[in-house]
């Protein structure tokens, strides 16, 4: 099981300290997301480097190669993968309903065919408490259901309600299994404020540890996903801790803390690195482009991650235009420690109680309104 202290609160914003049988992360954190018990192009000794307290893997992903069992029999996903620190499994529901032509959703469950060998397989609320049993990670996910943007609201009320259904099987079954994980509840819902709170109000009712916030970014307006946001942290307890799940640019981040967020996930870092983009403190700079191809500095003259205490822009522009995957890894080992960094920064910013100041000054130096 887990445990969750707040140590200060800033307006909306809160700075804890989260502890698992793994180690102490200190929140508001950002979750690297390693799908295949992997976080793209990086070596764990460099996420220790980067100074990621917590990755996020995909039990959909690991049930369907390498095995859950496999990894079992490795002593656990920790042991598998060579990470020592905090490791949360998503359940994989986004991933079986992004496959929409390849799956059928029953109350009972979903059956899918594998993207991998086009085998078919049912995860069962159930089924997936077992797996992720198997993969022993800290803190494991339940199989829910997020609403399309946009559906109709008979659509949204009927992934709601099954998200609840299986919320409850989730628990029940692992509790059978005897505990262990901490297993947290999903709010869903859709763009539908009854809806939200309704699922926040019942899942708070169950007792999970902790609570992920899911569905969003799906495609819906800015504003109204702040909107769900806040219906949902306003209503879930305030002593346990909340997961923003995938939602991961640098600005959203920033507003999901200000909203009470405290962890967050999402492949944004590692995506837009290994495709030549690089965060720094003034906005997003696509390095492989033609004006970078004679300029000698750092990526973030602000950054002290290890790419920029020792490479040029030019020289990473160069390895992209020659497809050396040194330069796909430099620059998103370079978006990890910044993510991190950001994460850090807030943190200080709350515990000193000058977050407000800090988000207004922030965001003049990333250029967004």
């Amino acid at each position: 099981m887990v445990e969750f202290h707040i140590l200060a609160r800033d307006g909306g914003a809160r700075a804890g300290l989260l502890v698992t049988p793994h180690g102490e992360v200190e929140t508001p954190t950002f979750m690297p997301v390693g799908t295949q018990g992997t976080v793209k192009a990086l070596s764990q000794e460099e996420l220790e480097g980067a100074r990621v307290q917590m990755v996020l893997a995909n039990a959909y992903h690991l049930y369907l190669r390498p095995g859950a069992e496999l990894i079992e029999q490795a002593g656990g996903l920790h042991r598998f993968m060579g990470w020592e620190r905090p490791i949360l499994t998503d359940s994989g529901g986004y991933q079986v309903f992004s496959l929409a032509p390849l799956r059928k959703v029953t109350d009972e469950g979903v059956r899918f065919q594998s993207h991998i060998d086009g085998s078919y397989h049912t995860f069962t609320p159930e089924r997936v408490i077992e797996v992720e049993h198997k993969l022993m990670a800290d803190i494991i996910m339940p199989l829910d259901q997020p609403a399309p943007y946009p559906c109709s609201e008979a659509e949204a009320e009927a992934a709601h309600r099954r998200t609840l259904l299986w919320a409850e099987r989730s628990l029940r079954h692992h509790e059978k299994l005897g505990g262990g994980p901490a297993l947290f509840g999903i709010v869903q819902g859709g763009v539908r404020h009854e809806l939200r709170r309704e699922s926040a109000e019942v899942l708070s009712d169950m007792g999970f540890p902790g609570y992920g916030i899911g569905g969003l970014s799906l495609g819906e307006p800015k504003p109204l996903t702040w909107e769900m946001v806040e219906v949902a942290t306003s209503t879930l307890p305030e002593e346990r801790p909340r997961h923003l799940l995938g939602m991961g640019l640098p600005e959203d981040i920033v507003e999901g803390v200000a909203r009470g967020v405290d962890m967050f996930d999402c492949v944004v870092p590692t995506r837009y690195g290994r495709n030549g983009t690089a965060f720094t403190w003034k906005g997003k700079l696509v390095v492989k482009n033609s004006p970078y191809a004679g300029d000698f500095s750092p990526l973030d003259p602000d950054c002290s991650c290890p790419v920029c205490r020792r490479y040029t822009r030019a020289y990473i522009r160069h390895l992209f235009q020659a497809e050396e995957i040194l330069g796909l890894r430099l620059t998103t080992l370079h978006n990890v420690y910044f993510f991190c960094e950001l994460m850090r920064n807030m943190r200080e910013a709350i515990l000193r109680g000058e977050f407000a100041e800090w988000r207004r000054e922030f965001y003049e130096r990333y250029g967004v309104s």
